[in-house]
């Protein structure tokens, strides 16, 4: 069928250097190659795109020296673009060649489902597009603010092109970001968090709102120490991902998670077995609906709720600017004794 995404693959590699010059405008033709930093169009010589096919392969093909990555025009345009989903990708590829958009595919035929845009399997695929931030402006981010997470941490992943768009101009660009996994307490993939970073990683990306949240996030959160089955006594929630990710590098033996909102707070789920609920508070008074809805609903499952107070304005602020020996000696007046003992050893 005219347009298929078979159709559309052999389209692409018979224009492989017109698809390069326009995604891949910072690199240059060598003989029979595309030479470009990576697929996300950095300068540099890394990146190879065969241009005609030959006894070495298909026209389109190219792999990454630097990174081992391989792929073909398809991804170039994903990349480049910042989309997520494979009818965005394939859309995009029929602009380009100026193609017609394909008729609906009759009951039963084979074809690539497209996921809803902001749905929980858009989530998914873009958190399975990003990689482990270990060594990646995402760890750099998250250093630069204190915080120090175990590499057994599945929920925190890193996307270096990410898809940004102006909600006022419409405009377009790919940017490095943080992408936090939102998930239920059984570990399930609804949602994700994007932080959108600056250039060097030191901060969030000079843009207008750089955080933003898609799929379904109420009931849910950014788990982080949580083993799904594992049974957990004592939890530890609050709003914001850097102040819960600041508890858990001063107690890791504490699971928490961040509910990303207030109203998101109020309605987390806890997991089961869960009898002891300490909830993470800001200096202001913005969150005190949450923490106080969420009392109530733990209080009626007979779950102990006490809340943990920073001495600045939020925990991250009290990692940062007090340290971590002067934060966990605060935590440490305010859990529990028996729970002190057990998350702060050494305190």
């Amino acid at each position: 069928m005219t347009g298929s995404p078979s159709e559309l693959a052999r389209r692409l590699g018979d224009h492989a250097e017109a698809v390069c010059r326009e995604y891949l405008s910072n690199g240059r033709r060598v003989g029979n190659y595309w030479i470009v930093g990576d697929v996300r169009n950095t300068q540099g010589r890394s990146m190879h795109v065969r241009l005609k096919t030959n006894a070495k392969g298909l026209a389109g093909k190219w792999i990454d020296e630097a990174t081992l990555e391989f792929g073909d025009l398809f991804d170039v345009i994903r990349e480049s673009c910042g989309l997520v989903e494979f009818r965005d990708v394939a859309d995009e590829a029929r602009r380009f060649l100026t193609m017609p958009r394909p008729q609906a595919q009759a009951p039963g035929a084979s074809h690539q489902s497209a996921a809803v845009r902001g749905s929980p399997e858009a989530a998914r695929r873009l958190f399975a597009m990003s990689r482990p931030i270990a060594g990646t402006l995402a760890e750099r981010y998250l250093r630069s603010r204190g915080i120090v997470l175990a590499a057994r941490e599945r929920a925190m992943r890193f996307h270096p092109g990410c898809y940004y768009r102006d909600l006022l101009s419409g405009e377009t660009q790919p940017l490095p970001a943080l992408i936090a996994a939102v998930t239920g307490p059984d570990g399930v993939l609804t949602g994700l968090q994007r932080t959108w970073l600056a250039p060097d990683g030191t901060g969030k990306a000079q843009v207008d709102d750089p955080r933003r949240s898609l799929g379904q996030l109420l009931g849910n959160g950014i788990w982080l120490g949580l083993e799904p089955d594992a049974p957990v006594s004592v939890i530890a929630a609050g709003e914001g991902f850097e102040t819960m990710a600041s508890l858990r590098t001063v107690i890791p033996a504490l699971p928490v998670a961040a509910a990303t909102s207030a109203n998101h707070l109020a309605g987390l789920i806890l997991p089961p077995g869960c009898r002891r609920l300490y909830i993470a508070a800001d200096a202001d008074a913005a969150g005190r609906h949450g923490i106080e809805r969420l009392s109530q609903r733990a209080g009626e499952a007979g779950i102990l709720t006490i809340v943990l107070r920073p001495q600045l304005g939020d925990f991250n602020d009290d990692l940062r600017h007090l340290g971590s020996i002067r934060l966990a000696a605060s935590l440490g007046d305010q859990l529990l004794p028996e729970d002190a003992r057990h998350f702060l050893p050494s305190g």
